[in-house]
């Protein structure tokens, strides 16, 4: 990893199992059509 030790041992358990491959972070709804379902089976609550 070429960390400092100081850096290294200042990383959250999260940090480092991202760091070592364990954790990838979740795609997100990248596509047009997916956030017009999303928008339609959760729509904004007018008040």
């Amino acid at each position: 990893m070429r960390l400092p030790a100081t850096a290294f041992w200042a990383m959250t358990p999260r940090e480092l199992a991202y760091v070592l491959g364990l954790l990838r972070p979740l795609p997100i709804a990248t596509r047009r059509e997916e956030l017009m379902a999303l928008m339609q089976a959760f729509p904004d609550e007018k008040e």
